[in-house]
């Protein structure tokens, strides 16, 4: 039995939910999402409330995997998602100019990265940032890719980590 298939999402006002050639659609105040229906699985909609039913069993894995995609493309449209990045090392830092994001990360040059379409990058000092969007799948794919410029280290902690990450620290060579 799948429990996150089977249940209900609310449309809060304000949302439209449309189905067309097993393309869904979601728009709302900050945007519009579309995704692509699962093999076998229908999508109900009365009043509000959307249900989603699946022809067989054999839809039965990906039953809750579109629950939560249409879910989170409903909450994408009304709050949108935001992933928080701070850098930590000497002479480490981001910068934000338009479209490009670059890194100043111990390498001999600069890593740039382009912005993707629909994602705005913020930086509040030079050693954060915050990364907007209204995709969830967009903001965790390019908050990822920033990460992976330079992964924290355990020894001395550089590197850039997400907001809420806590890295787990190692103990170096001790002298005889």
């Amino acid at each position: 039995m799948s429990r996150i298939g089977n249940r209900k999402i609310e449309v809060p006002a304000g949302v439209t939910v449309t189905v067309n050639d097993g393309m869904v659609t979601v728009t709302g105040p900050k945007g519009s999402l579309t995704q692509k229906m699962l093999k076998d699985i229908s999508l109900k909609q009365e009043g509000n409330e959307i249900t989603l039913e699946r022809a067989n069993e054999a839809a039965k894995a990906m039953h809750g995997t579109m629950n939560a995609l249409l879910h989170n493309m409903i909450t994408g449209v009304t709050k949108g998602y935001e992933k928080g990045l701070e850098i930590v090392g000497v002479g480490y830092r981001f910068q934000v100019s338009g479209k490009k994001l670059t890194i100043q990360a111990g390498y001999s040059h600069p890593v740039v990265l382009d912005i993707p379409e629909g994602l705005t990058v913020e930086s509040p000092s030079n050693t954060e940032i915050v990364i907007k969007g209204i995709s969830k799948e967009a903001v965790g794919e390019f908050a990822a890719n920033v990460r992976k410029v330079r992964k924290p280290e355990p020894y001395k902690g550089k590197g850039i980590r997400y907001k809420d990450e806590h890295i787990r620290r190692k103990e170096g060579k001790k002298a005889a």
